[in-house]
């Protein structure tokens, strides 16, 4: 029946349970739950370098069959619009987040948590930068390959791995992700740190909510300086596809609505029928503000001091880590999971606060992704050489 139930709610469940099992039940049944965390920490490890060379190796691969220069201006774009919108998260972040968590709020550093049963570790085959230059090793050797000599089966093969990672994904890490969380609640309650945590979950949240929208405005601001016309009206016929998009958690699955609102703000069918597909996979703007802005939060809530020397590499790293993520529910955050613990120096359970604070605002973040590439395609359109009979009156 629980798979019936949204992932959002079953989160909230697991927080909730986990927290009344560390507050009120037995130690051995929170040393229970929190063995399965421990164990589902070390897989989620393991599989991150996974998830990166699947999806990174088919992406760079599968670009070989698009037109060049509207490919390298629409990729170059959708990157710079999510590395911009990384910096700017993490400057506001650490100007806001300290005013309402201090140093050290999540209580007692010295306070025993819960010690699970059994102990066993999967490290992963390789590291994660490993994994990324090996992913674009294959992918940009597959590419050539496909287009210069017609040899496919390895393209054939990377297109499977990625499927099985998709399963993986789908049907064992995102299912199981409440009871992780409920371990790690569990745990934090034991330490008397999950109260102090969850006061702070609300107030991250509105204020990621407002970075998004402040950067919405910014993309279709600088798009009406170059198409003309009211970028207000712009993101007023966007929100269709910000309203499937939050309900979706899903920029796959939204992208019909979206291209459709895209030509309502004057973008010729051809442009859109292009750069939205490519978009709803390399543009992810609003998911990495989430990502940055949770990050400086959870470092914060630690008693750590966030330093932009350490958040540049993590957050240009970000902007190609999102092309891996798959277009699931929670998928951009577990791609992430690597650049977390192997550049910012995350604890498993530093991870498991990412994905409860990441997926609370799951919708948000993908509906910010979407809206975004309404203003991608309005830039690209008006740079794009097109028949005059192509071009519709834009609205002014």
């Amino acid at each position: 029946m629980m798979q019936h139930i949204g992932l959002l709610p079953r989160l909230i469940i697991g927080i909730i349970s986990g927290i009344l099992i560390g507050l009120y039940l037995p130690e051995w049944t929170g040393r229970i739950l929190y063995t399965f965390t421990h164990l589902f920490g070390e897989f989620l490890g393991y599989i991150v370098p996974l998830i990166i060379i699947g999806f990174i190796v088919a992406g760079i691969a599968e670009l070989g069959a698009k037109a060049g220069r509207l490919l390298a201006g629409t990729a170059g774009l959708a990157y710079v619009s999510t590395i911009l919108a990384g910096i700017a998260a993490f400057f506001i972040a650490l100007v806001v987040i300290p005013q309402f968590i201090t140093h050290g709020a999540a209580g007692d550093p010295d306070a025993e948590g819960l010690v699970p049963f059994i102990e066993i570790s999967t490290p992963p085959i390789m590291g994660v930068m490993t994994a990324l230059v090996t992913a674009f090793i294959f992918g940009l050797g597959i590419n050539f390959l496909k287009n210069e000599k017609q040899q496919t089966t390895m393209f054939q093969f990377v297109e499977e791995f990625r499927s099985i990672i998709v399963l993986v994904i789908t049907k064992v890490i995102i299912p199981l992700l409440p009871v992780h969380i409920a371990g790690i609640f569990a745990d934090m309650a034991a330490t008397g740190e999950a109260f102090q945590t969850l006061s702070v979950f609300a107030r991250v949240f509105v204020l990621i909510i407002l970075m998004h929208l402040g950067y919405l405005v910014i993309q279709f601001s600088i798009a009406a300086s170059r198409v003309g016309g009211n970028p207000l009206k712009s993101l007023k016929n966007m929100l269709p596809a910000y309203t499937t998009a939050l309900g979706t958690m899903s920029s796959a699955a939204t992208i019909p609505v979206t291209l459709q609102s895209a030509k309502s703000n004057g973008v010729s069918e051809r442009i859109a029928e292009f750069v939205i597909p490519l978009s709803a996979t390399i543009h992810l703007a609003g998911s990495t503000i989430t990502l940055v802005a949770c990050s400086v939060a959870v470092v914060v809530l630690d008693g750590g001091t966030p330093d932009f020397t350490n958040f540049f590499p993590y957050i240009i790293l970000l902007g190609v880590t999102m092309i891996a993520a798959p277009g699931v529910p929670g998928g951009a955050v577990v791609a992430a999971l690597g650049l977390m613990s192997s550049i910012l120096g995350f604890t498993e359970a530093q991870q498991g606060l990412m994905l409860a604070l990441y997926m609370a605002q799951d919708g948000f973040g993908t509906a910010c992704n979407v809206t975004g590439d309404g203003a991608i395609s309005q830039l690209i359109d008006s740079w794009s050489d097109k028949p005059e009979a192509e071009q519709p009156a834009r609205e002014a």
